[in-house]
């Protein structure tokens, strides 16, 4: 796991309990973005609980980056965090 795309806690003030949920649920997907020369951060989670992911890497051009938004990123963030409203990629 590369502890240069996880943020301190507390950069997420009120949201930080809601963020280690969501920074357990991303660590599980490192390794699978990390195999394909990408990786993912969490940057920000707004008060109407939208979560700002950023992509790094091949993940950034990826054409299959719809997909992995949606069937790994989204689905791991809402099994762990289902008062999520919702997930953007800031870099797509």
């Amino acid at each position: 796991m590369s502890e240069a795309n996880i943020k301190n806690l507390d950069h997420f003030g009120k949201h930080q309990k809601l963020a280690a949920k969501i920074q357990d649920a991303l660590s599980e997907l490192r390794p699978y973005l990390e195999a394909d020369s990408g990786n993912i951060t969490l940057v920000e989670i707004t008060d109407d609980l939208v979560v700002k992911v950023q992509l790094h890497g091949a993940c950034a051009d990826c054409s299959m980056i719809n997909m992995t938004m949606k069937g790994g990123v989204e689905s791991a963030i809402k099994n762990v965090a289902p008062e999520v409203t919702a997930i953007e990629a800031i870099n797509i």
